[in-house]
């Protein structure tokens, strides 16, 4: 689920559409759609192409690593405290979450925040 999450935002973030993204890569807009959905998986050839398009680590965008080449230690730092600061309220209607369920707002909240704290 993190990959396709990770695709569909840097998409957004560059204000392309699916099929704007498949031309970039050589793809077709339902392959991009599937990448997204989850329904479809990228060769290598086509995580390299992404992971360089849009200044990521292969890391950012499987999932192991939530952090963009750009930041800076300050930035993790801020983004530690950030988590930290949050973990507590991570709850839905009164009831906690799964591991799974936290694991992905923290995904969310990590991504809003290398969003707010970009290196243009």
């Amino acid at each position: 689920m993190i990959l396709g999450f990770h695709i569909r935002e840097l998409r957004k973030s560059k204000n392309l559409n699916q099929e704007q993204l498949g031309k970039i890569l050589n793809v077709s807009k339902a392959s991009i759609s599937g990448y997204e959905n989850e329904t479809r998986e990228p060769d290598k050839e086509s995580l390299i192409k992404l992971a360089k398009y849009f200044n990521v680590t292969l890391d950012y965008l499987l999932g192991t690593n939530q952090t963009p080449k750009w930041s800076n230690k300050p930035d993790t730092i801020d983004l530690k405290d950030f988590l930290e600061a949050n973990e507590c309220s991570i709850t839905y209607g009164g009831g906690n979450l799964t591991e799974e369920e936290k694991q992905q707002v923290r995904v969310a909240m990590a991504t809003i925040f290398w969003k707010r704290h970009a290196h243009d």
